[in-house]
């Protein structure tokens, strides 16, 4: 186990989330499935308990801990993305398979947890700084999935 690892909080789905995430971004995998060895407040003995899995070379691990803790947007996993169909794919991956749009690039899967799928060309303009920052910013603000080629418009003005 790295010394260092994520810990997402799930209802009782953690496996089916990795298995997800496994076949929707690259490097990323299953690992270790840990079954409680008794009877727990939101399971019993044998269920699913934690899930070691990766997504996108991070190491993470699912706790099915039950239905009291739920997510929010002040954690979310970023994915930087090259072009529109890289970020079209991942979008649609997330959303179309029971997750919701939100606003500027952000979404989240069936789980609850949170997506910001970010073109880099968003970042670069907004690294560039001054007016081209502003323009590219300004027009982010307006959109649910980012739009590279709106993007790169609004970076020459």
């Amino acid at each position: 186990m790295p010394k260092n690892t994520i810990c997402v909080w799930y209802d009782k789905d953690a496996e089916a989330a990795a298995r997800f995430y496994a076949k929707t971004f690259p490097d990323s995998a299953v690992g270790a499935i840990t079954r409680a060895p008794g009877d727990y407040p939101a399971g019993k003995e044998g269920d699913v308990l934690v899930v070691e899995f990766t997504v996108a070379g991070i190491p993470c691990i699912g706790l099915n801990g039950g239905p009291e803790v739920k997510h929010n947007i002040a954690f979310s996993f970023q994915i930087a993305t090259d072009d529109q169909e890289e970020t079209d794919r991942y979008w649609n991956a997330i959303v179309g398979n029971g997750g919701q749009e939100s606003a500027c690039g952000w979404c989240s899967d069936k789980w609850g947890v949170n997506w910001q799928i970010t073109p880099r060309v968003l970042m670069d303009a907004l690294a560039a700084g001054g007016d081209e920052a502003k323009r590219a910013f300004k027009a982010m603000m307006t959109m649910r999935k980012i739009d590279v080629a709106a993007i790169e418009k609004a970076r020459r003005g």
